[in-house]
């Protein structure tokens, strides 16, 4: 099974707010995607509204209890095992 292009940005987005560095803003978090080049930061933007009008995602910037349940499957799937 393919994942379009936005689906796994959007992993990668809320996989990225999950390891978020204690007082890093949702702001450095976004461009901080975008320095690797994987989606403009308008880009990434767009992507994290459409995560928070889907309910991932809170106001504020925190992940929901189906945010974390989907950010947590996220990293099992990109995390490399040994």
């Amino acid at each position: 099974m393919a994942l379009k292009s936005e689906e796994i940005e959007k992993k990668v987005i809320l996989f990225k707010l999950l390891l978020r560095e204690g007082d890093e803003s949702v702001q450095e978090a976004l461009e901080a995607l975008a320095d690797t080049k994987m989606a403009t930061l308008d880009e990434l933007k767009k992507l994290y509204k459409e995560l928070q009008d889907d309910g991932y995602i809170t106001k504020d910037g925190t992940l929901t209890v189906t945010g974390n349940v989907e950010a947590q499957k996220a990293k099992k799937e990109f995390t490399l095992e040994s």
